[in-house]
């Protein structure tokens, strides 16, 4: 008997459909190539038209802990996405620079150091910090001899802070020069000269930082009168940032032309620019600080993990009055020095040739050699003075960070671009010297607006991240009228000392276009706007005209910190109160000494 036939096709359920397998083997095959996609690495070398689309994390290590010690990463991606192009132009100059000069000549209304002086009356003062902020004491002191009628005494250089280097003045700085280029502003004597066979003991004082010319004739002046002798202890940043036009140019005078190394050191220093040169037509000194103690004091963190922060965390226990910092905010505010690899990146971006011939002028940079690789794979020819000359060459300075910072100095001063990472007091004294001998080029990092550049810069090609660094660093750049006169440090900004050529009216109108670019040619879009006026320098018969600087009173801050100098000595300390151009009080000695190169 035949089986009944089963209704509902129920043969049919024995097995899927032939045509859903495919759809189905392509549906997963789609799903699978996206997730390859989402999860793989970007290229190593970006298409400048097709940028990344990854972005790296703003915390993205830059340091690398692992090995002996910290290093900074050198990514082969960075090193391949950099083009090897054309230089840039306005690279080693600025098309302005010829028409400005130094100008630090007298008035005819600034008498004569044999007019002005008072007899018995001496001003001696101590240095504080490394050579560039004990330059600056200098200066200051030659003015506030000046506004008190005295006679200055040869400074005393600070043989006690965190830098212990046992130099005199003369054996750093050229003292007959010294006092035969300034007698007719001010009278300078290599000693304190003996009353009846003995020895005065001076007055010690510490004047308050910023002290305005009303300050010492007030406030110093009286004791001056009383005890016939003062000496005004750690003599840093004690004179007021705008002084009349007289004292500033007085200022210009000691600085750039009364203030000379020893022969020794001149000698040297000219050496390792003429090796240089031998090695390049132009090149770039840069100045690194990069120092174990200079990152543990600035706080900031690079990357470098648990090891980073231990190292550097154990450095910072021994100043006290640290307080606690967020890292990460002194890096996004560009309170932190730049990375040897980000002064690279910089350079690139600005258009440097990866083979140009850099002059490294630091003190021990933080992971050695391998913390300056990355560096040193974008601009293989790194060169420092210990590279370029013999032991026995070196070996009258080697023992002297002074002698040896002096010898840094004259390389920067000589070089064709200066750059430096940071904004210390050497920073900022040789961008002054160089605005004043005519607007060499000097690379400020713009390092707040760098910073979140360069954390973003896999999400943009090279030459995107590359406009976008010139446009950060206009204003940055050493430009003529580049910072308002007034502002910033005079020592930086010497604006009084710094005059403009006149030329024909022919010659103005057709460089209107250029000049208002010149004006206008700042990133922080500041209006450069100057008043004119006649002056009394014609050097070389060239009638000039210069900004005005108003008469300015700085606030009068003092401070208390104790004096090693001489313990055990009374000392007057005028207004004990926190210096207002400081964030926190530098009780510590060392602690002030790691900003002061």
């Amino acid at each position: 008997m035949a089986q009944p036939r089963r209704r509902g096709g129920g043969g049919h359920n024995k097995c899927p459909r032939p045509a859903l397998l495919p759809a189905a083997a392509l549906l997963l095959f789609l799903l699978a190539a996206v997730a390859l996609l989402y999860v793989s690495p970007p290229p190593l070398i970006d298409h400048p038209a097709l940028a990344s689309s990854r972005r790296r994390s703003p915390h993205a290590p830059l340091l690398n802990s692992s090995g002996g010690g910290s290093t900074v990463v050198s990514e082969h991606s960075e090193i391949s996405r950099v083009p090897i192009s054309k230089e840039a132009d306005g690279l080693w100059g600025s098309k302005f620079a010829s028409r400005f000069y130094g100008c630090s000549n007298s008035s005819s209304r600034f008498l004569g150091s044999s007019v002005i002086t008072q007899p018995d009356r001496y001003l001696m003062i101590v240095t504080s910090g490394g050579l560039n902020q004990q330059r600056t004491g200098i200066i200051d002191a030659v003015v506030a001899a000046r506004i008190l009628n005295a006679t200055l005494v040869v400074p005393k250089l600070d043989q006690t802070s965190f830098w212990k280097d046992a130099s005199n003045f003369s054996e750093i700085f050229d003292v007959d020069w010294f006092i035969s280029n300034l007698s007719k502003d001010v009278k300078i004597v290599k000693e304190l000269p003996e009353i009846g066979g003995k020895l005065r003991t001076p007055h010690r004082m510490r004047v308050p930082r910023k002290c305005t010319q009303r300050c010492y004739v007030n406030r110093v002046l009286p004791a001056l009168l009383k005890k016939h002798v003062v000496r005004l202890t750690k003599f840093d940043y004690r004179l007021a940032n705008r002084l009349d036009t007289d004292l500033q140019k007085l200022r210009c005078r000691v600085n750039y032309h009364g203030l000379r190394f020893t022969g020794l050191i001149e000698e040297m220093g000219e050496k390792l620019i003429q090796r240089m040169r031998e090695r390049s037509k132009h090149f770039i000194a840069l100045h690194l600080r990069f120092e174990p103690d200079m990152l543990a004091f600035s706080g900031c963190y690079y990357g470098g993990g648990e090891k980073e922060r231990k190292e550097l965390g154990a450095i910072r226990k021994r100043w006290k009055t640290l307080h606690a910092i967020n890292p990460e905010k002194g890096r996004r505010q560009g309170r932190c020095p730049l990375t040897p690899e980000e002064v690279g990146l910089m350079l690139r971006a600005l258009g440097y040739r990866n083979d140009v011939h850099i002059y490294v002028a630091s003190g021990e940079i933080y992971g050695g050699a391998r913390t300056l690789a990355p560096l040193k794979a974008f601009f293989p020819n790194l060169h420092t003075k210990e590279t370029i000359s013999s032991k026995e060459e070196l070996a009258p300075f080697s023992k002297y960070s002074s002698r040896m910072a002096a010898l840094d100095f004259i390389v920067c001063d000589g070089s064709d671009a200066f750059v430096t990472n940071n904004n210390g007091n050497m920073a900022k004294i040789l961008a002054g010297r160089r605005r004043y001998f005519g607007h060499k080029r000097t690379i400020r990092p713009n390092a707040k607006r760098l910073y979140s550049l360069i954390s973003n810069r896999r999400n943009m090609s090279w030459d995107s991240f590359s406009s976008r660094v010139r446009m950060v660093q206009k204003g940055f750049m050493g430009e003529p009228k580049e910072l308002r006169p007034g502002r910033g440090e005079f020592h930086e900004n010497p604006s009084t000392c710094i005059c403009e050529k006149t030329v024909s009216k022919t010659v103005a109108k057709s460089n209107s276009q250029s000049e208002q670019v010149l004006s206008n040619d700042t990133e922080r879009g500041i209006a450069i706007q100057t008043e004119q006026v006649s002056s009394n320098d014609t050097e070389m018969g060239i009638a000039t005209s210069e900004p005005t600087v108003p008469d300015h009173t700085d606030e009068e801050a003092g401070e208390s910190e104790a004096d090693e100098d001489a313990p055990g000595e009374k000392e007057e300390i005028i207004d004990p109160e926190a210096d207002d151009d400081v964030q926190f009080r530098l009780e510590d000695p060392e602690l002030e000494g790691i900003l002061s190169d």
